[in-house]
């Protein structure tokens, strides 16, 4: 069902990071004083599919201890997407210093469906557990998979992205898993372009993070995201590409707020 496919989609945007505001310069202006990257912030997108309103995205960053960063983030549908299929996915993690990550928890309400999915990392035995609750079924399954004893969730893989400069030419690889499969995802950045987003112009650093073609996920498909060229680097513009029956999915930022 594309719908389902579609609710998916939106998770992996983050991706990883509601409340809505009009299109304006306030988020342009709050990007030029806020403090470098990571400090605590909730980001708001508007969601665009096939060229109308898709959903809201919410991605809350805040500091748990000195050492301990969480990030929460809420999916919800809107407009024909809504009617069609509802969404209503939470998700939460925690992660260290360095976001690598200790736990994650999505609970996925969508259409008929209910899951419950949770990731624990063992850091020392370098392995992440895995377990997804069917809500509906009554079912569990479950697996363990080698990973780095740092390795991101995906959430935690952008937010990591976000403390490294990388010059247009220039790559890194990141360690993710989504636990069922690992991989070492390379992410490009490509070239400096002058975006406008909710009418507010930014100068960004376009960036590709190869996780599709059989690398973290089987299907194909292609992820660009737009980091401002500063020391926030605060992505205000998210892109996939799916192809048939999805296509393109758009994430935009409608707002920053300091927290």
């Amino acid at each position: 069902m594309p719908f389902r496919s579609f609710a998916s989609c939106l998770l992996l945007l983050i991706l990883l990071p509601g409340i809505r505001s009009s299109a304006s310069s306030e988020a342009a202006v709050a990007a030029d004083g806020a403090p470098p990257f990571p400090s605590p912030e909730r980001l708001t997108y508007g969601v665009e599919w096939r060229f109308v309103t898709a959903g809201n995205v919410q991605v809350q960053l805040t500091r748990v201890t000195a050492s301990t960063w969480e990030t929460r983030l809420n999916i919800s549908s809107a407009g024909i997407v809504n009617n069609l299929y509802n969404v209503r996915d939470e998700y939460s993690a925690r992660m260290d210093s360095a976001f690598c990550a200790a736990t994650s928890t999505f609970n996925a309400v969508e259409g008929k469906r209910r899951r419950m999915t949770t990731l624990n990392f063992d850091s020392g035995a370098r392995k992440v557990h895995y377990e997804e609750r069917d809500l509906v079924k009554n079912t569990v399954a479950s697996q363990v998979v080698e990973v780095p004893s740092c390795t991101h969730e995906v959430a935690g893989a952008f937010a990591w992205i976000r403390t490294q400069p990388l010059e247009p030419g220039k790559s890194l690889i990141v360690p993710i898993t989504d636990g069922k499969r690992f991989a070492a995802v390379r992410v490009e950045a490509q070239r400096r372009e002058t975006i406008t987003v909710n009418g507010a112009k930014y100068q960004t650093i376009r960036y590709q993070a190869y996780m599709f073609d059989n690398v973290l996920y089987r299907h194909k498909g292609t992820l660009q995201l737009w980091l401002t060229d500063d020391a926030e680097r605060l992505p205000v513009q998210i892109r996939l590409g799916l192809g048939f029956p999805v296509y393109n999915i758009l994430l935009t930022l409608e707002k920053r707020e300091q927290l």
